[in-house]
């Protein structure tokens, strides 16, 4: 079977994460991530129609009664329609919603009306940085512990290059930053990491049975070796959501679209981040394999 050079491109590779994450950090200070209610505070509110509305339709009416920065879309099905706006919270406004809406043709009906908070945006806001932060702590003391503090290193900044894409792609296009796509990058970093495992392990096992001392290609042969195992993986969980982004509905729009973006990435990083690091930071044969002491030699001896 052929072996495919990874090592070799490493340099186009980093060149190319660079790039990206510039452009990323770029998008985040200039334009800055489009927070949803869930962080900003402001009203939701569910309506039910007898039939499918639709949604652009519904938007330019509620823009033409004032309400030009709400939010519309589906709710599981096409008939259930969620109005977020970012307007503190009175006890007519679901009752305002519904006397916009509202047509002989296609009754509405109130279903819910709530409001959050700004203190509660801004606890869970800060809340869900210190939990990004501090798995990320977690996964370096975990890889530190299982491998050594290069391989936790080089897991460290591919598992942040990997939020970074995500949150600069967010922030570039302006997509609705809430706490399902929080939960999509926690589970990004899941699985991010587990790939990072899995190439790590073999690296490891394959420097301590070779007797070859150069690192670039052990690192091609256990990147080939577990080639097929990642785009199996990889593949078959675009497909889900692949699925999810086209047929699962508005509200797990944003959802599925980070945990495309995160399955690429993260299939990228763990081999020309995690792995291709390994090399940049001059990881040897000694840092894994325990020099043998006097007495080791001694007790060989007949």
């Amino acid at each position: 079977m052929r072996q495919l050079d990874f090592m070799g491109k490493r340099r186009i590779a980093f060149a190319v994460s660079v790039l990206l994450a510039v452009i990323a950090i770029g998008a985040l200070a200039f334009k800055g991530l489009n927070l949803g209610l869930d962080f900003t505070g402001g009203t939701l509110v569910e309506v039910r129609y007898e039939q499918a509305p639709a949604l652009d339709e519904l938007r330019s009416q509620l823009g033409d009664e004032g309400f030009e920065d709400a939010q519309v879309q589906t709710f599981g099905t096409s008939n259930d329609i969620l109005v977020r706006l970012q307007q503190t919270f009175d006890n007519d406004v679901g009752q305002r919603v519904v006397g916009i809406l509202d047509s002989d043709a296609n009754p509405v009906d109130l279903v819910r009306a709530e409001f959050v908070g700004a203190q509660v945006g801004d606890q869970l806001r800060d809340q869900s940085g210190m939990g990004m932060l501090l798995a990320l702590a977690v996964v370096m003391v975990y890889v530190a512990f299982r491998f050594q503090y290069k391989f936790a290193l080089g897991a460290l900044i591919s598992l942040g290059h990997d939020v970074l894409i995500i949150l600069g792609i967010f922030a570039l296009f302006g997509l609705d930053f809430d706490l399902t796509v929080l939960a999509a990058i926690l589970a990004v970093i899941g699985y991010s990491l587990n790939d990072t495992i899995i190439v790590y392990d073999r690296i490891r096992e394959n420097i301590r049975k070779s007797q070859i001392d150069d690192m670039a290609q052990i690192f091609n042969e256990s990147i080939n070796q577990t080639l097929a195992r990642t785009m199996a993986t990889s593949g078959t969980t675009l497909l889900v959501l692949l699925a999810l982004f086209f047929l699962g509905g508005d509200m797990i729009h944003n959802f599925s679209i980070a945990l495309i973006l995160g399955v690429v990435a993260g299939t990228f990083s763990s081999v020309y981040v995690a792995a291709a690091l390994l090399l940049a930071i001059k990881l040897q044969r000694k840092d894994l394999i325990r020099p043998k002491k006097e007495n080791d030699e001694e007790e060989e001896l007949p």
